[in-house]
């Protein structure tokens, strides 16, 4: 055998040989992070049953943050802000009337609900912040400076600026189970500073439409906690950091349950073929959302705040859809 004559030929052969190994192997190694399946799901959101709870989360969402000192004297300064009236009721109705205000759309739309429409209808987005600051925001934006009077009156003149004399577009819609929304962390994940417990926020990173009507709004507020941290081990062993994505909040204000599932796991394989090598600093394990950095700094998981990724919701869930223009 003439050895010269088949040498470029075999040359030729290994070459692709060990590209295509080369390939197999980082894809494999990839795609097995991205795909290990585990059986755990999210827990359900958990509708608050006491007078003390109902009251945080109303404080929360009208101020930034839950409010302290005496009972009576939160009640009345939320009725004043929002309502402009003391009811001669017992305080467990007035908190349950503020609660239902705030987030109730079983016989209308809520007042979150109506300012999440109004601040989309006019930015094309949703913030993360209190009724408080959207409100003061919107009307510097609409009218130079903010009012006065309650939220409830300053909401209702911010409507007008959105919509006119027309009510908010707003109709009932079941958004299907297993629903994908593109989401980006607010919170940095680092496994060398996290620990169990740690609460992790992320945001909508694109609008949610499905027949013409918008379920989430890009910049929709989600909530997570961390569920698990080990750091970095000998012998090539990965920092994980497990999260529960929890909650994302719809353009209505329901908090849908959310997990990473198959279908979310699709879209991230899209997303790590079309990302190709750049991929590999984001890992996405199980339906709980594990999350590794398998090839970047020593092994640790460093997730900067804006990372990308996609989750899905884990139950078919009726709310407010907001009826945007497809055009």
């Amino acid at each position: 055998m003439n050895c010269g004559e088949y040498a470029p030929l075999e040359i030729g052969k290994l070459r692709e040989v060990i590209h295509e190994m080369r390939m197999q192997k980082f894809f494999s190694i990839l795609l097995s992070a991205v795909f290990l399946v585990s059986t755990v799901g999210t827990a359900a959101a958990a509708v608050p049953d006491s007078m003390p709870s109902k009251l945080a989360a109303v404080e929360q969402a009208a101020y930034g943050t839950e409010q302290t000192g005496a009972l009576m004297d939160r009640v009345n300064h939320l009725e004043r802000d929002f309502e402009g009236a003391h009811p001669n009721d017992s305080v467990m109705t007035r908190v349950n009337s503020l609660y239902a205000t705030m987030f109730d759309n079983t016989n209308g739309p809520s007042l979150l609900t109506q300012m999440n429409a109004i601040e989309y209808a006019i930015t094309r987005e949703v913030s993360m912040k209190s009724i408080q600051d959207r409100v003061t925001a919107m009307e510097t934006t609409m009218q130079g400076k903010p009012s006065e009077g309650t939220y409830k009156a300053r909401i209702d003149k911010l409507a007008g600026y959105a919509f006119g004399s027309n009510p908010i577009p707003l109709t009932q819609y079941s958004v299907p189970a297993n629903t994908l929304v593109r989401i980006k962390l607010v919170t940095p994940v680092n496994a060398k500073k996290m620990k169990v417990g740690d609460a992790i926020e992320y945001q909508a990173s694109e609008d949610v439409v499905e027949n013409g009507l918008l379920l989430f709004a890009k910049g929709a507020p989600g909530f997570g906690k961390v569920t698990k941290v080990v750091q970095a081990r000998n012998f090539g062993r990965d920092a994980e950091v497990d999260i529960d994505f929890q909650t994302l909040k719809a353009v209505d204000g329901t908090n849908v349950d959310m997990f990473l599932g198959p279908e979310a796991k699709k879209q991230m394989e899209t997303m790590a073929m079309a990302a190709g090598a750049s991929i590999a600093g984001m890992v996405v394990l199980g339906p709980i959302g594990i999350v590794a950095g398998a090839f970047v700094n020593g092994k640790n998981v460093d997730l900067p705040a804006g990372t990308e990724l996609y989750i899905q919701t884990k139950a078919e869930t009726p709310l407010y859809g907001l009826t945007v223009s497809t055009k």
